[in-house]
């Protein structure tokens, strides 16, 4: 087991003592219940204050902050992404007979956060809760091509050295910017052998109700049975298919 930080640990200590408790939370209190000493308690409380996780009573004592009602429906949302991202997945897979997955950015990866299995003697072998490098997926460079262009660079400055999977993988970032630009103007994104040498993926853009892109969605196919025209076809059904899951989270396309 990796060492735990004992200040991390305390704070949560802290904010977990709300959790068997409706009233505002006292310093003595927490003394009294966690057993630290005082000067600790001030300095974490002042600490959870300053990030927002805490608001101070005027007649004393704390309160939990917004911040946590923000995680916890950020929390929430994931968890409807996901299972309504499986419930529109295994809808594409049945017209397509391919792996489709449903994934979301974290810094400058994807997780795979729902996934439905081709019924194809040969197909992708991968599994929900993977990571991979943004980069050499399609949900990846369709999830770092919604990002604004300022986003973007702090995530992958310019030079920065790019990992490859495969001979074919994008490593230079430049050339990584003329993808993103290409996927854009397409409104999908492709891959050709970038995370694997025998599989080929599209993907589309999953927004939410106010519009934001917060997912994608990709369906995956081996090499042999990848062609422009099947490129074509699983074009418009992940773009059909990411079409049903945004509308699943709220989100109402703008009329012309």
């Amino acid at each position: 087991m990796k060492r735990l930080v004992p200040a991390v640990t305390r704070a949560m200590d802290i904010l977990e003592l709300f959790l068997d408790r409706d009233g505002p939370l006292t310093a003595p209190d927490i003394v009294r219940e966690l057993g630290l000493p005082r000067t600790t308690v001030h300095e974490l409380t002042a600490t959870l204050v300053a990030r927002g996780y805490l608001v101070p009573e005027q007649v004393g004592g704390y309160r939990l902050g917004v911040r946590l009602y923000q995680l916890g429906s950020r929390y929430a949302e994931q968890l409807d992404l996901a299972a309504e991202g499986r419930a529109v997945a295994q809808q594409v897979a049945a017209k397509c007979q391919e792996t489709v997955h449903v994934a979301v950015l974290e810094d400058t990866d994807v997780i795979y956060i729902a996934k439905i299995d081709s019924t194809q003697a040969v197909r992708l072998v991968s599994a929900a809760g993977r990571r991979l490098p943004a980069h050499c997926t399609a949900v990846g460079k369709m999830l770092l091509a919604s990002l604004p262009e300022e986003e973007l660079r702090r995530r992958i400055p310019d030079g920065t050295a790019l990992a490859a999977m495969t001979a074919r993988s994008i490593t230079d970032t430049a050339a990584l910017r003329t993808e993103l630009a290409a996927t854009r103007e397409r409104g999908t994104a492709i891959e050709e052998s970038e995370s694997n040498a025998d599989v080929a993926c599209v993907a589309a853009p999953v927004r939410d109700r106010a519009g934001q892109v917060v997912a994608a969605l990709s369906i995956s196919v081996p090499g042999i049975r990848w062609s422009p025209e099947r490129r074509a076809e699983l074009e418009e059904l992940a773009a059909a298919g990411a079409a049903e899951l945004s509308a699943r989270l709220g989100h109402r396309r703008a009329r012309a």
